[in-house]
């Protein structure tokens, strides 16, 4: 069981808990708690319980989280939005995944309720949208970032790129990436598709090993890049590996242990890279109750909650539309994960982290500004 701090509840299970006291400012959150990409939203629920720890009240009223468990399904997401704008919240956090809060945006977007994902990185997630907002950087920057970096740092001049075709993420970073690879002088030499839960990727490795690429560029989520990783290396495939921010976890070195040595990964948080007093504090606190250090996805939970109660705090109301206008009006907000202006479109600019699997750990390589 995980901890709330009003509710938890599945979105087809009946709403239970403590009564809400009349003058709570009410906050709704809906993540993956449990499904194929439950990680994330454990991680990020957790960033955000430390930052509502932080900033507990908001114009001088007891903020109440109601957190819903979307199972890692997008419509168990338009499930959980739907029901949370029942429940008049003055805003929404959410969903991790970009899939999955597409499925929610349209919804809030009608309700009229601003609602700030903190990892959903596919462009489409704001695209024509007043109310969405986001606390992370959007694909094409990631994507171009991977291609430079495997360009001018990698040396390299030809890759192979694996995708997972059922994730909008994982095919919107690849044509990122094989943009950005060609347009620097780079050659893709094949391109394999997978698709979420696949387990045996021998067909996909047999047309890299007949193609032999540089690298192997392979932005898809935690646990098949892990197995990809294992299976390769046990073919005698020794090539390079780079992903995206949705293999940062923990998860992919506990499953693909020495495998995934050496793999670099595009990225939104280092505490090695991390200079704001908010993510000093926060640092302190998260690690003195979970006795473990700050990763990205916790990072950018507490992102997108302060964000959320410092547009509040400006608006001096929980009127959607005034909180919209503060947070489409944020600039130089000193997060968790660092300094964020928010663009128009609801995308906010800020810098990216490259990091590295390293003696069973993510290690800090670098930092690159918008």
């Amino acid at each position: 069981m995980f901890p709330v701090v009003t509710v938890l509840l599945a979105v087809s299970g009946f709403l239970s808990g403590p009564v809400l006291a009349q003058n709570d400012i009410k906050i709704g959150v809906y993540l993956p708690m449990t499904g194929g990409v439950a990680a994330y939203g454990k991680m990020e629920w957790s960033g955000i319980q430390t930052a509502n720890s932080m900033a507990p009240e908001v114009l001088g009223k007891k903020i109440a989280l109601t957190l819903l468990d979307t199972r890692s399904e997008q419509i168990e997401s338009s499930n959980a939005v739907s029901l949370l704008t029942e429940m008049k919240v003055a805003g929404i956090i959410g969903e991790a995944i970009s899939a999955n809060t597409m499925a929610g945006n349209p919804i809030s977007e009608k309700a009229q309720i601003p609602s700030v994902s903190p990892t959903a990185t596919n462009p489409l997630v704001t695209q024509g949208k007043k109310y969405a907002f986001r606390a992370c950087f959007i694909d094409p920057f990631q994507g171009e970032v991977a291609a430079r970096f495997a360009i001018e740092k990698l040396k390299v001049r030809t890759a192979s790129i694996i995708i997972d075709h059922s994730q909008d993420y994982s095919v919107g970073l690849g044509n990122f990436f094989e943009k950005e690879f060609q347009k620097l002088g780079g050659k893709i030499v094949s391109k394999t598709f997978i698709q979420t839960g696949d387990q045996d990727f021998s067909a996909q490795l047999s047309s890299i090993a007949a193609n032999q690429p540089e690298m192997i560029y392979a932005p898809i989520y935690y646990t098949e890049v892990a197995l990809m990783a294992k299976q390769a290396r046990d073919l005698g495939i020794k090539t390079p590996i780079m992903t995206g921010d949705g293999a940062q976890a923990d998860q992919l070195i506990e499953i693909g242990g020495t495998a995934v040595e050496g793999i670099y990964l595009t990225g939104h948080f280092h505490k090695d890279a991390s200079a704001t007093e908010r993510s000093k504090e926060f640092s302190k606190l998260y690690g003195a109750k979970y006795k473990e250090d700050v990763n990205a996805f916790t990072a950018l939970g507490a992102d997108a909650y302060f964000l959320l109660v410092d547009a509040i705090n400006r608006a001096g109301s929980t009127e959607g539309a005034k909180v919209r206008d503060a947070l489409a009006g944020t600039k130089d907000f000193m997060g968790v994960s660092g300094s964020m202006t928010m663009g128009s479109d609801g995308n906010p600019l800020k810098s990216m982290v490259i990091n590295k699997v390293e003696n069973g750990r993510f290690v800090y390589v670098t930092t690159v500004t918008h």
